[in-house]
């Protein structure tokens, strides 16, 4: 189907698909999405929900342990059998419900993200997303953005396209429109057309959609594409953990059975305990448990504004030291307004009385909705408005009618400069707006370039952004439109003052991130003086600080960069390409660095930093695609409520790694201490599995629910390296876990020494509510329960009443007594378990009383 539109002129294009430049009508665009189907590429097909199911049961040692219930049920203990099996299945059922919320939490995020189009309807230009276009939709392309489908090109102005995803070819193609006669060519010589999934790097297109979803070149390789399950660094860490842990575990059992073999156990309930105990103390909920919170978390920052596509930078917020921003719109409201003009008096432009304001009308690349308001860029929004209140609206039309464009050459970082050129009659005039600096180097003048630069000074150190225009006329055109043949001999027209006030919140977040441990960091395009005076009302600078210019940085070596850039917190005339070395070098400190961005060209410092973060507002697609997080609302604050969000979601995972892992490691210490101790084996197969049924499930989910802790932007980030068992971790899992076994067998000697029939049901009971006190001491590493709140996660307390009642059914309703081989306590044994059991929680709530003491040390 594409091949026909290459060689075909454009109007022969539309009306080969029923269309005109003026777009398609609503009616018929939605039943061509009717016909043709969505524009997007079909993904691999979901497990079905009975393959989540099924996959609980490939685990060897599950597989060992229901062979051994069912011989042992045909041996004749048919109960134990069956409550065995109940079991195991309950786990499936609980790991289940697990992973299939893990995956659809990951779905969730994936349909999150999704990118939009500008498309002509009805004459009117509109954003939609677009999986929403078909064949014969006319729509716009401009640097930054991702081509939505495949196009014939209508009308190009300077674009150049990235196809290495497609052709594998690394520099970008200049496009034509014109007709290519050649009906057998490659992907890469097809200059008139624009392909699906490719990147604008420079200038902008207006193009005919000529396929969608899987019928454009993209979805014919779609298959090839395909994303294999991401991984996060943190779940691959404690998978192979959780792998070297189960080597041990089943080491410690192994010891288990051979030494009850030695003291003449009965080998088969040996085995049977044995896998039952590996079963149990092998964390198999960790990775299922980590990908929830994840996912949770990243649920939530969306919520407040904050897009993850990259699951991996949840986890890694937490560790962000440097945060380096742009300016605008990320520390100011976005809400550009001229504040001050001033128009060359003595302005030689032969075809207006008022220059300055006819370079405003003709410079800019702003669209109108349907309702005829203009839409586009903060700041040409600013100035076109500026313009059309010194007129009207009509006239503000009709004199950009009045000299068409013939040619432009678009805004680019680099330049930071736009030219337009229109026809004049017979001539032709070009006007350049841009930087300052920029204009000042292209003038003829020098008393103008003196002119300007004080003037510039002056506006700059009060704060504001300056844009300045120059002309020149010309009696005809070179024959390459390029910026090294028009941006030159310039005369000065005048300049616009702009200002953006700071976001309210602004200076409040700035504070709270210092407070934090991470240095703030402004980056922008503006005037150095300007830079500095709204870094110095917001809070990122203070006098001793540095302020560098793009031009200064162009001059310094790697090495002499190294040593400067902690002192430095304004970046003032950066390239993108600048953003780069600032990433690197504040890396090669082992920072932890977070990077603003929202043009193509920052697509590299985006990927190079820790954590890339696009604008939602403002940002290019191609910017959004490098990053790792989104800003739907472009703000500074948002960025710090994600570190500390991040901060929050690697706290709940501490908790419930600590959590697990010290009742893992007390159910193994009861079972391997007490033959040591003299005494018999403390519980059953049944027990052991009750236990990591109740204990393994539901508080431990319940505690990814858990809030901040109050000093979280109180301290430092935490450092990327450093193992999730440090900070006393693996010290509390350690001692706690001997401790709790303690209690349990102190526990089993009293009820023997007393002759107590009930001890096996009295071992059982405070081995399970001592894990539950235990889960309400980790909710804080520091704050003691009652003063963070019973109640302030009601979801933990819940679950935590639930497995109580679940442990109390277990002792007193006379069926399950039968099932779990024990028997009704009396009130004072009761008792005696629950006060052993309070002792852990007590302990645990102990150890954070002595941690208080030390740092007040």
């Amino acid at each position: 189907m594409i091949k026909q539109f290459l060689n075909i002129d454009v109007n022969e294009a539309l009306k080969e698909l029923h269309t005109s430049t003026n777009g398609l009508s609503q009616l018929e665009a939605t039943n061509r999405l009717a016909k043709y189907g969505p524009n997007e590429l079909v993904t691999k097909k979901n497990k079905p929900i009975w393959v989540y199911f099924f996959a609980q049961f490939k685990d060897f040692m599950i597989l060992i342990l229901m062979v051994a219930a069912i011989i042992s049920g045909l041996m004749g203990d048919v109960a134990d059998t069956i409550i065995i099996l109940v079991i195991i299945l309950l786990n499936a059922l609980l790991g289940f419900g697990q992973e299939y919320k893990a995956e659809k939490s990951m779905e969730a995020l994936k349909q999150m993200s999704i990118t939009k189009a500008q498309v002509v309807r009805e004459g009117r230009s509109k954003i939609i997303p677009s999986e929403q276009l078909v064949p014969g939709d006319i729509i716009h392309l401009e640097a930054g953005n991702i081509v939505p489908a495949d196009l014939r090109l209508v009308e190009i102005f300077a674009i150049s396209i990235d196809e290495s995803s497609l052709t594998g070819e690394s520099s970008s193609v200049h496009k034509k429109v014109n007709i290519i006669a050649n009906k057998d060519i490659s992907l890469g010589d097809q200059l008139n057309m624009a392909f699906k999934g490719t990147l604008v790097t420079g200038g902008r297109a207006v193009g005919l959609v000529v396929a969608t979803g899987m019928n454009t070149e993209l979805g014919k390789i779609a298959n090839l594409l395909q994303e294999d399950k991401l991984t996060t660094p943190l779940q691959k860490r404690m998978g192979a953990f959780g792998k070297n842990l189960s080597y041990i575990i089943l080491l410690i059992c192994l010891v288990l059975f051979v030494s009850g073999l030695v003291r003449g156990e009965e080998p088969f309930k040996l085995l049977l305990l044995s896998i039952s105990l590996a079963v149990a103390a092998i964390p198999e909920a960790l990775p299922a448990l980590i990908t929830i919170a994840l996912s949770k978390g990243a649920a939530r920052l969306a919520k407040h504004k904050a897009l993850v596509r990259k699951l991996p930078a949840v986890e890694t917020l937490g560790s962000v030291s440097f945060i380096c921003t742009d300016k605008t719109g990320t520390l100011t409201q976005n809400k550009m307004k001229v504040v001050e003009q001033f128009e060359k008096t003595d302005s030689a432009m032969p075809i207006s009385d008022t220059p300055l304001l006819l370079a405003i009308i003709l410079n800019q690349d702003i669209q109108f909705d349907q309702s005829g308001e203009p839409i586009g860029e903060s700041t040409e929004l600013a100035l076109v408005k500026y313009g059309i209140e010194q007129i009207t609206l009509t006239q503000f039309h009709q004199q950009f009618q009045q000299f068409p464009r013939v040619a432009e050459i678009p805004f680019d970082s680099d330049r930071k400069c736009m030219t337009t050129i229109h026809s004049v009659g017979n001539r032709f005039l070009v006007i350049v707006k841009g930087a300052s600096e920029r204009i000042q180097s292209l003038l003829v003048n020098q008393t103008d370039k003196k002119s300007l630069l004080t003037l510039s000074n002056q506006w700059a150190e009060q704060g504001m952004r300056i844009i300045a225009y120059g002309y020149k006329m010309l009696d005809q055109l070179p024959q390459t439109i390029t910026s090294e043949t028009i941006e030159n001999d310039l005369e000065w027209i005048g300049q616009v003052g702009l200002m953006d006030p700071p976001r309210t919140n602004v200076i409040k977040v700035i504070q709270e991130c210092i407070d934090a441990g991470i240095n703030p960091v402004m980056i922008t395009g503006d005037h150095p003086a300007t830079a500095k005076a709204i870094a110095m009302q917001v809070g990122i600078m203070k006098e001793h600080d540095l302020v560098m210019l793009g031009s200064e940085l162009a001059h310094l070596s790697d090495v002499q960069f190294k040593k400067q850039v902690l002192s430095i917190k304004v970046y003032a005339r950066v390239s993108p390409n600048q953003k780069l070395r600032i990433v690197k070098a504040l890396q090669s400190h082992n920072h932890f660095v977070a990077m603003t961005g929202d043009g193509v060209n920052d697509a590299p410092s985006l990927k190079a930093a820790n954590i890339g973060v696009a604008m939602g507002i403002t940002g290019t697609d191609v910017s959004k695609e490098a990053a790792d997080i989104i800003l739907l609302d472009d703000g500074f604050a948002t960025i710090v409520n994600a570190v500390k969000e991040g901060r929050r979601i690697v706290d709940n995972i501490r908790k419930f790694i600590k959590y697990i892992m010290t009742c893992n490691g007390a159910e193994i210490w009861t079972i391997f201490l007490a033959p040591l101790l003299g005494m018999p084996i403390p519980l059953l197969p049944i027990h052991i599995l009750w236990i990591n049924l109740v204990t393994d499930g539901l508080p431990a989910l319940a505690l990814a629910n858990e809030k901040a802790e109050v000093d979280i932007m109180k301290r430092p980030p935490r450092n990327a390296s450093e193992s999730l068992f440090e900070g006393g971790l693996g010290y509390h899992i350690l001692w706690v876990g001997l401790l709790m076994a303690g209690v349990t067998l102190a526990t089993q000697a009293y009820a023997l020494h007393n002759q107590s029939t009930h001890w096996q049901t009295m071992v059982f009971t405070v081995l399970s509510l001592a894990q539950l006190g235990h889960v309400l001491a980790v909710r804080s590493d520091k704050t003691f329960l009652f003063k963070q709140g019973i109640f302030s996660n009601s979801l933990l307390l819940l679950s935590v009443l639930f497995t109580f009642c679940l442990q109390l059914a277990v002792i007193y309703i006379p069926f399950l007594n039968e099932l779990f081989k024990t028997e009704p306590l009396s009130l004072k044994e009761l008792g005696f378990c629950i006060l052993m059991a309070t002792i852990v929680f007590h302990a645990v709530e102990l150890e954070k009383l002595i941690k208080r003491l030390q740092n007040i040390r």
